[in-house]
């Protein structure tokens, strides 16, 4: 049990864990030497720059999956054009 600092009372801790796998891939030594020049200038764990740039990735991934699903219906309704959407909803 951790007590506060200033007073008797207990205080309680949750932690959150994380299960993480490992994946080995395998890139070329400029795209590496890029990487480490980005890790270095950010401050972060290559780690989590990969980690970062996968899940920016499989978002946009997800987008694009959505964004074909539904263009059919939208240009049903006359949205051919991104223009068109932003026109609609400003």
């Amino acid at each position: 049990m951790i007590y506060h600092l200033n007073t008797a009372t207990p205080v309680r801790r949750a932690t959150l864990y994380y299960i993480m796998k490992t994946l080995t891939i395998r890139i070329p030594e400029k795209l590496r030497a890029e990487l480490n020049r980005i890790s270095r200038q950010q401050n972060k764990a290559v780690s989590d720059v990969v980690r970062d740039s996968v899940r920016r990735y499989v978002a946009i991934e997800k987008f694009r999956a959505l964004r074909k699903k539904v263009l059919p219906f939208a240009e049903a309704q006359g949205f051919l054009t991104d223009e068109d959407v932003f026109k609609a909803i400003s």
